[in-house]
């Protein structure tokens, strides 16, 4: 059995989950606080305008099943999105930003969706706990605060200036990160519900900020969204069966090229050729104390520079995300992603719930990770706290830690490979909660909070 346990992107994000599984909520019930308080806690890597992937583990049914709550694309036409470039370690990614980069949001939905699937708890007290984290204030860990250094440009933005350079100074390590605005968003969707998003108070606001800055999405485009149910993909590896996702990240098939037991050269032979994805991600793990689980990942791209006056939400860039962009969008459909939120089961049932952030090294996190507990025996914490390595079109991305006899090898080769000073968030962030323990990554100072 595993005991109930809440891992996520920031120790404040874990502990409003933990509040309410003390309060007697289910995993489902748990996740959407979760991931409410991320939306405060975590706004440098998401937000409620953001979308994501859910998977949720009914243990009384014995079945999981994939929940989509991506963005959709919208229908109307705006001005041309502004360029950006964004030093992401030693490279410059591309980026299009501002308010006609931002998709039809989904994770409103997504919890709405899920609270009204597997809920149990009243929809208003699942709120509480971020909007009291909205009235306080949230204290900046060392890995937000990088992120936002390295966000600024977009960051700094509009309102976002007051935000997160109050004074004209940006917030640092142990300062207080304030959304005063957040405390009124969070009260409408408190009264609400996620329709607010769609159809009431944050929609009117959301169109409004829309139309003065040119932006493409429509009234109908929010009117319409849904989020949708669907069968996990599968895969084995270890004697277990593995549910994910399809998409742009290939877990499944990483998998499949995976063979036990094949060490670091494996594993690159299994992550190697992978597509290039850059964006802002964040995740939550809950199991709760009848085997009920629920792994929700979700961003909001690197986001849009855009936020809803005195609501303080910012939109998302997905449209703005062009590796996402693999075919002629069309309106109403969903924009691909890298998410894979992830269960493991073996012939005694759950053995674990894992997701992972971190664009294209959200595979490489979530597979390193996982076949380091499953095959190897680590402990949850300890292959999270592993030095990764990432396959990278230019380069073997390497932090400190990894073996360097594999790495000369792999110079020998005529491979390059990159060596890091340090971890670093750009390796991905995974949260896991097993039979073993649960984990949270330091890459992006995460935090566990148990029932």
């Amino acid at each position: 059995m595993i005991r109930a346990a809440v891992a996520a992107g920031h120790p404040a994000t874990a502990e409003a989950g933990a509040e309410i599984l003390a309060a007697g909520g289910n995993a489902a019930d748990v996740a959407i606080a979760a991931c409410l308080a991320s939306c405060v806690a975590e706004t440098v890597m998401t937000g409620l305008f953001g979308g994501g992937h859910i998977i949720y583990f009914d243990a009384a049914t014995g079945v999981a099943r994939n929940l989509d709550c991506f963005v959709a694309v919208p229908s109307g036409r705006g001005a041309a999105m502004q360029e950006l470039h964004v030093p992401f370690g030693e490279e410059l990614v591309h980026y299009a930003i501002g308010a006609s980069s931002c998709g039809v949001p989904g994770v409103p939905a997504g919890l709405g969706e899920l609270w009204r699937e597997h809920g149990t708890l009243p929809w208003p007290r699942l709120v509480e706990p971020a909007l009291r984290l909205a009235r306080d204030g949230v204290p900046m860990p060392p890995a937000h605060v990088a992120c936002l250094a390295m966000l600024e440009p977009v960051m700094t933005m509009h309102e976002g200036a007051a935000i997160y350079a109050p004074g004209g100074k940006l917030l640092g390590v142990g300062d207080r990160l304030q959304q005063p605005g957040l405390v009124k968003a969070l009260t409408v969707l408190q009264e609400e519900g996620a329709a607010s998003a769609y159809t009431g108070t944050l929609a009117a606001s959301l169109l409004a900020l829309v139309r003065e800055r040119d932006g493409v999405i429509t009234a109908d485009d929010l009117a319409a969204y849904r989020a949708t149910w669907s069968e996990p993909v599968r895969a084995t590896f270890a004697g277990r069966e593995i549910l994910t996702r399809g998409g742009l990240a290939g877990v499944a098939p990483a998998f499949a090229r995976l063979a036990p037991s094949s060490g670091a050269r494996g594993l690159l032979t299994a992550l190697d050729g992978g597509d290039t994805v850059d964006g802002h991600t964040t995740n939550a793990t809950v199991v709760d104390a009848a085997g009920n689980a629920c792994v929700i990942t979700t961003s909001l791209g690197l986001g849009s520079g855009d936020w809803l006056p005195g609501f303080d939400v910012h939109l998302n860039s997905m449209l703005g995300e062009t590796d996402l962009i693999r075919a002629p969008l069309a309106a109403g459909t969903r924009m691909q992603s890298m998410m894979a939120p992830s269960l493991v089961f073996d012939r005694g049932g759950l053995e674990l719930a894992a997701g992972a952030a971190g664009g294209t090294r959200l595979r490489t996190a979530l597979v390193g990770t996982l076949a380091a507990i499953l095959d190897e025996g680590l402990a949850p914490q300890d292959a999270v706290d592993r030095p990764r390595f990432h396959p990278a079109p230019d380069a073997v991305q390497a932090e400190p830690g990894v073996d360097e006899s594999f790495l000369a090898e792999l110079e020998h080769e005529g491979r390059a490979v990159r060596r890091w000073p340090s971890l670093h968030h750009y390796f991905g962030g995974v949260s896991v909660v097993a039979r073993g323990g649960a984990a949270a990554d330091p890459r992006r100072s995460g935090g566990v909070s148990w029932a």
